[in-house]
Formats: C-alpha cells, structure tokens, sequence
C-alpha cells in the first residue's frame, strides 16, 4: 500500500507543477506581463520581480517535465532523485514563501495558478504547498515505474489517486474560483480590470498603431475609468499648439474596441486630427465617444469609405 502511494505522487505533482505553468503562461500572454498578478513576486523590489517570475515558471517547467521523463526506466539513480528533491524543496520553498505572503501582504493571491489564484492567501493554500512537498520528497528512492506491472494494481492506485485529487481540491481556493466565473458573467461596470491589461489591449489594437506617429511620449500622462471604458491620455505631436491624444478603451474581456480623439492640452476642446483640416466633431448619443461627422464624406482610410463611423475605431 505504502508504496502504492509513493507511485501516485510522480504523475501527480507532475500535473500541478505542468498544469501552473500552463495557468501563468495563459495569463502572460493575455496581459503581455509574466510578473503581473504573481502573488510571491510582490515580496521582492520592483526590478527583480520579472526575473524572479521567469526563475520560477522556468524551474516548474523543468521539474515537472523531469518528473516525467525519470519516472521510466531511463531516469533510475542520480537524475530522479536530484528531480524529486528539487520538487520537494521547490514546493518547501513555496509554503513558507506563502507564510510569509500571508504575514505582510495579506490581500495579495498566491498567483500559484495565474487568474484563478487572484484570492488572498489562506490557511488551505498553505496546507496544499506542504501536501505537494511530502509528497516529492516521499518519492525520493522509488523504483522506476513498470507500465506492466500496472495491470495488478490499476484500481488500487486509481483510488489513491482519486482521494488525494478530492484532498488536493478541497485544499484549492481556484476550484470555487472557477466554478463562479462559469456560472456568473460580472457586468462590465463592476469588472475589475488592471491598468496593465487595458494598456497592453491598447498597444495590440489599430488605433494605437494608425496613430502612434502622432505619439510625443512613452508613457501616458494621465489614465482613469468611466463605467465599461478606460481612457488613457498620451501627448500628442499637434501644429502651433500643445494637443493630446485620448484614447478610450472597453473593458471587455475580448477584442475590446478602441476609439481615439484629439483634444487641446490646456482647454480640453476637441481638435481636428492633422491630416483632416476643419473637421468637425459631436458625441454620438448613447456612446459618451467622440466620433467623427463632416459636412461631406472624408478621405478614404485604407480605401475605404468611413461616413459617419468612429474615428480610429479598432473592433
């Protein structure tokens, strides 16, 4: 039986090291920031919280895929055990990273498993970082596993498995994380949307590249929210006066659309864009957005007629 156990705990922290590089790596590549919402990277100063970020993903990559490729026969010896208490000492590491994550910055989430792990640390994530850890360290001298002495004993380490899965889930705040966010769709007024995500949405979109040659500056000189819109304020390179360039940009979740306008840097009045002279702009009802609408229909942008349609409008 006891060994039994020991076998389980291979393929088993194999999937947790595996599946939350999967997790931060979907997030990474969503807000194009691999240290942002990284709960232990919020311990360190602000210039090594990226390179601390990269160790870690890299270091669970490597472990979990070493667990893998040692727990055959090619991986008896020095390479398992190295591998196995290396993830023993990783998810050591982690419980009292988590503590101390706990202590001093307790509205911060573990970040363990990207956007599902945005919950304050508690008591349960602790008790499953030094769960994972025994559970490394007790595979530390165990036989390479035989695929054909699995047959013999496929229901008995199918049920250790299915325990320890049912431990490891009521252990896990992610799992109601998730079943929320399947069962309620929040209204984009309430969302909670970080800055980050809305400007890396916004370097992604058409507008901002249609538009960046306008761009004086590298960072935005002011930012702030109006229900389901985010509007983000860069300087703007303007003939005979000081003009800036807002863009507004939607906090849905998906293929958010991006509007921009030009407005006088000290009135705040609405200003033609460069390449249009005397263009005159209104407020379509119900949009809250500056739009476009000249007396006769403007040049053709990418040879294509736009009328009334938003200006540096990205769907």
């Amino acid at each position: 039986m006891l060994t039994a156990i020991r076998e389980v705990q291979v393929p088993l922290v194999a999937v947790m090291l595996l599946g939350a590089c999967l997790a931060k790596l979907v997030r990474a590549t969503r807000i194009h920031s691999i240290d942002a919402g990284l709960g232990p990277t919020a311990l360190f100063p602000l210039r090594l919280r990226k390179p601390v970020a990269v160790a870690v993903f890299a270091i669970e990559l490597g472990l979990g895929a070493g667990l893998i490729v040692t727990a055959g026969p090619h991986g008896r010896g020095a390479p398992a055990t190295c591998v196995r208490l290396g993830a023993g000492l990783l998810f050591l590491v982690a419980t009292s990273t988590l503590i101390e994550l706990r202590a001093n910055r307790p509205e911060v989430g573990c970040g363990c498993f990207g956007d599902f792990s945005t919950s304050p640390v508690s008591l349960r994530s602790i008790a499953r970082a030094a769960l994972l850890a025994a559970a490394a360290l007790s595979t530390i001298g165990l036989a390479p596993f035989k695929p054909h002495a699995f047959g013999s004993s496929a229901g008995q380490l199918l049920t250790i498995q299915g325990v320890e899965l049912l431990l490891l889930g009521a252990l896990s705040p992610e799992i109601g994380e998730a079943l929320v966010r399947l069962g309620y769709s929040e209204p984009c007024e309430l969302r909670e949307v970080p800055p980050e995500r809305t400007i890396a949405a916004l370097h992604r979109s058409k507008a901002w590249r249609r538009q960046t040659g306008l761009i004086s500056g590298e960072r935005p000189v002011d930012m702030w929210r109006e229900l389901c819109w985010r509007y983000v304020v860069y300087p703007c390179r303007y003939p005979g006066q000081q003009a800036e360039i807002v863009f507004a940009v939607s906090l849905q979740k998906r293929r958010p659309p991006v509007r921009a306008a030009v407005v006088d840097a000290l009135t705040s009045e609405l200003l033609p864009w460069p390449d249009q002279p005397g263009a005159q702009w209104r407020v379509r009802p119900g949009l809250g957005v500056p739009v476009l609408a000249a007396p006769t229909a403007p040049p053709p942008i990418n040879g294509t007629s736009q009328g009334d349609m938003p200006l540096s409008t990205d769907i």
